[in-house]
């Protein structure tokens, strides 16, 4: 791939996400959760907890304006987000919680929600600079590692579904993921 000198940085951080799946169909998507820790970017640093479910998205950051880019300009247009019925929140202020151990996993939480991961399955790097949102590509470059397991609980109830896993024992995929040393470009 050959880098396109022309593009800026507008954000480096991490975004970790995890979709839940049905556990008896392993299709129908029962929560999506992107977590946001964001070191540097054109709106701010903060962090973020981007959340869907039951139809409903939820935004909760330690900075309104930060949040609502990330939801508006990257979160909804996420390949884990496509054909979700995705709503325009509004943000909610909370203080996010991040810990990230990228040898064993993340807990995240903010408000009434926890994000949880653990069983790295894999350690690689990605490059693109066709990374579309909302038709725009972008350049992204991140070290991903997909997750065997993960739980999103709001209000003290977990979610329920599960990880869905798929690729190989040498390149193994899954629905939950870290992604870290993660840089966008436009």
């Amino acid at each position: 791939m050959r880098h396109n000198a022309a593009m800026r940085v507008i954000l480096c951080g991490a975004n970790p996400g995890v979709r839940l799946v049905d556990e008896a169909d392993h299709t129908t998507v029962t929560a999506f959760a992107s977590v946001w820790q964001v070191d540097w970017s054109e709106r701010g640093a903060g962090r973020a907890i981007v959340l869907w479910h039951a139809g409903a998205v939820r935004v909760l950051t330690d900075n309104a304006e930060l949040g609502s880019w990330l939801e508006g300009g990257f979160t909804r247009h996420f390949p884990e987000a496509e054909g979700l019925a995705w709503t325009s929140p509004t943000p909610e202020p909370a203080t996010v919680s991040y810990d990230v151990d990228l040898a064993h996993g993340l807990q995240a939480s903010a408000g009434d929600v926890q994000i949880t991961m653990s069983g790295v399955l894999d350690r690689r790097a990605f490059a693109t600079d066709e990374f579309p949102l909302g038709g725009v590509p972008h350049g992204l470059r991140l070290v991903v590692m997909p997750m065997a397991q993960a739980q999103i609980v709001v209000g003290g109830r977990p979610l329920p579904g599960v990880v869905a896993r798929t690729g190989t024992d040498e390149r193994p995929r899954s629905s939950a993921f870290i992604a870290t040393a993660e840089v966008w470009l436009r």
